[in-house]
């Protein structure tokens, strides 16, 4: 993994979750791979292994993990479209009407929000 800013807005374990989330959805860590384990993370980010074993037990609540005895954790095969699936859920009925509420308060309309993504997928 990365280096971590962890920040105070959210207990560690939760953020801990939300970047093996991040990872997997940008395909660092692919169905079948194993997760760094529990006390190599605790070491690396100097955490306390109940801290890492809590963020881990809720990936493998939601199946996109799996403890296989004795080996370790491991992405499952489900857990990308899993992940994209509630990802476009939460981004469509959480994000979208903030980011739609500023367009309408900005008064910007369609043709200025796609050139301004035109310009910036040509930077």
């Amino acid at each position: 993994m990365a280096a971590i800013q962890w920040s105070d807005g959210a207990p560690i374990y939760r953020q801990l979750k939300e970047r093996v989330i991040a990872m997997m959805l940008d395909g660092l860590l692919k169905p079948g791979d194993p997760l760094p384990s529990v006390r190599q993370v605790a070491a690396e980010y100097q955490l306390n292994p109940i801290t890492v074993s809590r963020a881990y037990q809720e990936l493998a609540d939601e199946s996109l993990v799996e403890k296989r005895r004795g080996l370790g954790m491991y992405v499952t095969e489900e857990a990308a479209r899993k992940l994209l699936v509630n990802e476009r859920d939460r981004f469509l009925n959480e994000e979208w009407p903030q980011v739609m509420e500023r367009i309408a308060r900005l008064g910007l309309k369609l043709e200025e929000l796609m050139a301004a993504g035109r310009k910036e997928g040509t930077q």
